[in-house]
């Protein structure tokens, strides 16, 4: 009987790895698939989904653009309030679009703080696809804080976001 146990559990551990590998090569397109389709061209949105830096050392932006230009992402920032001094704080979007190359968010509230951005995605200083500020956000920055008397301030500057580097993509490796 713990014969048949081990044989059945045995099987159920190789299908189990089976159906992940062959979903796994479903995801990924083949060899150089993979970059074509990362590649822009005349017809396709540029590769500007990425992570970008934000307003101070280690805090960053991450944009990442869909269909038909709705954009998703979040800021990840330290917080300045006397309850989150230096916390850090995720704040997602609320909304985004991306419309050629102009580009607006707007935050959820965190801890009574919001920001909306508009502005351009244009090329930066970066001279290859994955090098840092080969994409930089310009535009205008607008903070906006709510304190505990329901009193909202706003305050608005102009910013260039740069797009961290990218990690070159690994070298396949042989199967034998």
């Amino acid at each position: 009987m713990k014969t048949i146990q081990g044989v059945f559990i045995v099987a159920c551990v190789a299908l189990a790895v089976l159906g992940s590998s062959a979903r796994a090569q479903e995801a990924k397109p083949p060899g150089n698939a993979a970059k074509s389709q990362a590649a822009p061209n005349a017809t396709s949105v540029p590769a500007y989904s990425g992570m970008y830096t934000f307003l101070k050392e280690g805090e960053f932006v991450q944009v990442t653009v869909e269909d038909e230009g709705h954009v998703t992402g979040f800021i990840s920032r330290f917080g300045d309030g006397e309850s989150d001094k230096g916390a850090f704080l995720d704040q997602f979007f609320k909304t985004g679009k991306l419309d050629g190359n102009k580009l607006t968010f707007t935050t959820d509230i965190v801890h009574g703080v919001a920001f909306d951005f508009k502005g351009t995605v244009e090329r930066g200083e970066g001279k290859n696809p994955g090098d840092e500020a080969y994409f930089v956000l310009k535009g205008t920055l607008t903070e906006n804080t709510t304190d505990v008397n329901k009193k909202l301030t706003s305050h608005s500057r102009e910013v260039t976001l740069k797009m961290f580097p990218q990690d070159a993509e690994p070298a396949p490796t042989a199967r034998k």
